[in-house]
């Protein structure tokens, strides 16, 4: 009931029963426009990852220039986190949104319409820029317009989002480019983001800006948090691919992102208008809870990497038959939110939290032990166990991290949540590519040796061999070693796979020990009536 004043209720010389004066018609209905924003921003970062090889037939670009269709979108957007507080308190939170939803239906378009690679990275830049203060104002509204009572169905409703949109992005990508084509993976943020605009301009007036944050904005602040933040972007999202140190250009920008971070904290602890307020962190709480969001990110981020690679690279599966498998997560955590809502709500945060990254940790361990033949079924426990488990994780971390912050502090810090989770999520693939990638070769390697040491593989190339000549091949010797190799190879990479899982898994096990070093945190008191 204290906060009557962050709600929009009036002033405290009203009556007891202010809470009561919230709108919750037109609360509900600016937050759910809100969140479908939200939704849309997360979702295309990965809508385009099973339509890759028709964008790049489309655009004309090469193997190496496809990937930049995710990078180019990833790289920008860790700058507009972190900044979209600082112009949320100027703007106020729906002009930024507005204008945010705008420039991102724009950018759509035009990625929708390119007719060259250069064309789309460019607008890919600029739709992850501009969308990305769509994310993190949402996580602001939820802990500033709604009461402590009901803060916890609002975090249920982002988690919701925020897992399930990586989850059915590849899945709804690869149907949209297989029924339509691929440009309408991004002219689909047209319908949905005209619905968008509606529902935040009719109900989205939350709060009002700030003019005054206008003055002395720091210049040298933004360009040194932009150029930290997209070095360390580009390092972990390509790092993996070239080698890392072995590459100059990564070393380079590992040696500018470095520098660049020591003076964008330094100039942010020591200007008197810092774009990012970094002294939440003096707050327990808040730096905890930073840390167990970027390890759920890796959770989230990295379940949803290794399931649909293994699928497609051991067991070829096609975009749709992906989908179909991936189902199961999404299903486990949206089941799951209600109840974990309830679980949050009811006792210490701690508890939960604690349980949900054991239980992503145990989900993923069961997967320590895949073999080739593993498919739906054999994958369905792990999703189902980790979807829990990341759910009850997640909506725990954002009521622990988000609690005890005054409320001046909330804006600034949701930036800094939402750009933790990202960057633990990048921190996790880049450590899980280079796994996947070294213990391949390792156990290649190994198995390679073992084979000729035992002796074993001259007679199976010549039992291949006769047979390759018995099937009429042309070069039945050649076809016999390619054979070797090629299941070889096939093990190895189920090995390295089993690894990155137990990597995961070993991640979360950690955290859920880290998770009890929170301070004890006091749940606000049942809402009057039902909040489900």
């Amino acid at each position: 009931m204290t906060d009557a004043a962050t709600s929009g209720a009036p002033p405290s010389g009203a009556p007891q029963s202010a809470p009561a004066e919230i709108n919750w018609t037109k609360l509900m209905l600016g937050f759910g426009a809100m969140v479908i924003g939200q939704f849309m921003a997360i979702l295309d970062i990965q809508i385009v990852a099973a339509s890759l090889p028709q964008i790049q037939a489309g655009v004309g670009a090469s193997t190496d220039q496809i990937s930049w269709i995710q990078t180019a979108y990833l790289i920008p957007e860790v700058v507009m986190i972190p900044l979209s507080g600082y112009l949320s308190r100027l703007w106020g939170t729906q002009r930024l949104y507005l204008a945010s939803c705008v420039g991102f239906m724009v950018m759509s378009v035009l990625t929708g319409l390119s007719t060259s690679i250069d064309m789309m990275i460019l607008t890919r830049a600029l739709q992850g820029f501009i969308g990305g203060a769509m994310i993190p104002t949402v996580f602001a509204v939820a802990f500033t317009a709604f009461p402590p009572e009901r803060r916890i169905t609002a975090s249920v409703i982002m988690g919701l989002i925020v897992t399930l949109a990586p989850t059915v992005g590849p899945t709804l990508g690869g149907h949209l480019t297989e029924s339509l084509s691929w440009r309408w993976l991004f002219f689909i943020n047209v319908p949905t983001g005209l619905i968008v605009l509606f529902g935040v301009a009719r109900w989205g007036d939350f709060d009002k800006g700030d003019p005054s944050l206008a003055k002395g904005f720091d210049w040298f602040g933004l360009a040194v948090m932009a150029i930290f933040l997209m070095s360390m972007q580009f390092v972990l999202e390509e790092g993996a691919k070239d080698d890392w140190f072995d590459d100059s250009l990564i070393l380079w920008l590992t040696v500018t992102a470095v520098i660049g971070g020591g003076l964008f904290i330094w100039r942010q602890l020591t200007y008197r208008n810092p774009i990012v307020e970094l002294r939440a962190f003096s707050n327990r709480n808040f730096m905890v809870g930073v840390v167990m969001t970027a390890v759920s990110g890796a959770s989230l981020f990295g379940g949803t990497f290794l399931l649909p690679q293994f699928l497609g690279r051991v067991r070829h599966y096609s975009a749709s038959e992906v989908g179909t498998t991936m189902i199961v997560s999404g299903l486990s955590m949206f089941l799951t939110g209600p109840i974990a809502g309830r679980l949050v709500r009811k006792t210490d945060p701690r508890v939960p939290m604690c349980l949900g990254f054991l239980l992503a940790g145990w989900g993923m361990y069961m997967a320590h032990g895949v073999t080739k033949d593993w498919g739906f079924w054999e994958f369905a426990g792990v999703q189902a166990c980790r979807g829990v488990g990341v759910m009850i994780a997640m909506i725990a971390t954002q009521q622990v991290t988000m609690s005890t912050l005054p409320p001046h502090m909330v804006k600034n810090a949701s930036g800094l949540v939402n750009l933790s989770r990202n960057t633990g999520g990048a921190i996790g693939l880049a450590l899980l590519a280079t796994s996947i990638t070294q213990q391949t070769a390792l156990y290649y390697d190994d198995m390679t040796s073992k084979l000729t040491a035992g002796g074993n593989a001259a007679s199976m190339l010549t039992a291949l061999t006769q047979r390759m000549a018995q099937l009429g091949v042309a070069d039945p010797g050649g076809a016999a070693r390619k054979a070797i190799g090629g299941m070889l190879q096939q093990q190895a990479t189920v090995m390295a796979f089993g690894d990155a899982f137990t990597l995961l898994a070993i991640g979360s096990f950690v955290a859920a020990g880290v998770s009890l070093l929170a301070a004890p945190v006091k749940n606000a008191p049942p809402p009057p009536s039902d909040a489900h």
